[in-house]
């Protein structure tokens, strides 16, 4: 089993951007964590970031087709990134979307979700523990999936 890890616009600068919203952590660090999960349940993930919404996409045009799922941190792009929505969509995979802080007690323009309807679940405000959380989910989810197509066999 392969999951996609994506990340959006800024979040290579984790541990030095505002650290009461995002925390100390790095981005290397929540990618160690979430490996040393992943290697216990014998799953690959691959990981990518990108400040560009069009390298996201064709990450995932790319990547996608040999993929079981995708946990996602959008950044900014949750509030605008109908392209990535529409690309995240079009793997027909299941998604998981994840977010350092708390999205629904920000600004108001963070109010706004695009891929609200497209996701199985979001984690967000826990920081880091928003993403073991998230995979946490992807991979019961996932399967499941697979369990319930064997069985339907």
């Amino acid at each position: 089993m392969k999951i996609l890890v994506l990340y959006g616009p800024n979040l290579n600068m984790l541990g030095k951007r505002d650290v009461s919203q995002y925390g100390t952590v790095t981005l290397d660090a929540i990618n160690e964590m979430l490996k040393d999960i992943a290697q216990k349940e014998s799953i690959d993930l691959v990981f990518f970031q990108s400040n560009h919404e069009g390298v996201l996409i064709d990450f995932l045009q790319k990547y996608s087709k040999n993929a079981s799922g995708i946990l996602i941190n959008p950044g900014a792009l949750t509030h605008y990134g109908y392209s990535l929505r529409d690309a995240l969509t079009d793997t027909k995979l299941p998604i998981v979307e994840v977010h350092l802080s708390n999205i629904l007690e920000r600004e108001a323009f963070r109010k706004t979700d695009v891929l609200d309807r497209i996701v199985l679940e979001r984690f967000m405000g826990k920081r880091e523990k928003s993403y073991i959380d998230g995979l946490a989910k992807l991979i019961k989810h996932i399967k499941n999936q697979k369990s319930n197509s064997k069985n339907t066999k």
